[in-house]
């Protein structure tokens, strides 16, 4: 199936978000085909998020695309989000399959979805990160509280980790204490954007902070509607960024397991993070007036330190 010149463009305007990102997805210094996996995993990625946030430039062609229907035990919009994420689910099955050698059967549907297919068969890929990230958006569709930081924790190992590791697989380099030093790092930064993203969250009917720490610090859901964040606000997002911290500085020794360029990708990865942090600091955790982004200058400079240091 060859496609249309909107389905490209749709494609196009996806992988265009990897440039608002709090870290660099694809840096140029990386081998060719390693940017090509990388944005890869990232178109993947970017596509499932928006097919679940209901970010799609065209979700009604992108159903028909995929031969989606809306789940019938659902809510209209829930129901047509997740009939999507299932004819995601589908073009993946169809990937994978396509990926196999000498395989005949139908080839992925979406553009996002064949880009798949070369580097599952190169590097050996299991459906399990993929699927994960696929049931990260199911669970957005119903949940949209969490009652403790270990459920949201739990919930970063659909949403974040995956990526991590498909990051690990791709270079060849994955073993079980880099996997896990890994899962921390990601996680933090999966955190940390969900710290910059309070509004916004909240825009979309979810809030991702504990509801434990909410009645901890005496935040009201009225308090997050504020357009400036007030003193209980601010204490609690400081909190939160702490841990955040906390759980980056675990994770953050993958980086001295690497070499070469690898490592310089990875201290850029693990950067982001604590420039987002630095960047949320610096807006006296107020994320409610405006959504804090870390300074490209900070970033580069905090990513050569780490590279140089391993951690």
């Amino acid at each position: 199936m060859t496609s249309t010149h909107s389905e490209r463009q749709s494609a196009g305007d996806t992988l265009d978000k990897a440039a608002r990102e709090n870290f660099p997805v694809a840096p140029g210094f990386l081998p060719a085909a390693w940017r090509d996996d990388l944005m890869a995993v990232y178109g993947f990625a970017r596509l499932v998020d928006d097919a679940g946030d209901g970010d799609l430039a065209d979700p009604a062609g992108t159903a028909v695309l995929l031969g989606a229907a809306a789940r019938s035990d659902q809510s209209d919009e829930t129901a047509f989000r997740l009939g999507l994420l299932d004819g995601l689910e589908r073009d993946l099955d169809r990937a994978f399959e396509a990926a196999l050698p000498g395989s005949t059967g139908e080839q992925p549907r979406h553009p996002l979805m064949r880009a798949l297919v070369p580097l599952v068969g190169t590097h050996a890929l299991t459906p399990e990160p993929f699927r994960r990230l696929i049931e990260a958006n199911r669970v957005d569709q119903t949940v949209a509280r969490y009652a403790t930081f270990d459920d949201l924790i739990g919930y970063c190992t659909l949403s974040a980790d995956p990526v991590g590791r498909l990051v690990l697989a791709i270079a060849g380099v994955s073993t079980p204490a880099r996997v896990a030093y890994s899962d921390r790092v990601c996680s933090a930064l999966q955190v940390i954007e969900h710290l910059q993203d309070v509004a916004e969250d909240l825009a979309r009917g979810r809030i991702y902070l504990p509801a434990e720490d909410l009645a901890r610090f005496g935040v009201t859901e009225q308090d997050l509607a504020a357009p400036t964040a007030g003193p209980r606000v601010r204490e609690l997002v400081a909190f939160e960024a702490a841990r955040a911290r906390t759980l980056l500085d675990r994770g953050a020794p993958l980086v001295g397991t690497v070499r070469g360029r690898l490592r310089l990708l990875l201290a850029g990865f693990t950067a982001g993070g604590y420039a987002a942090l630095a960047a949320i600091e610096a807006a006296g955790y107020d994320v409610l007036a405006q959504q804090p982004k870390p300074d490209k200058r900070r970033l580069a400079l905090k990513a050569a330190a780490i590279f140089a240091k391993g951690r």
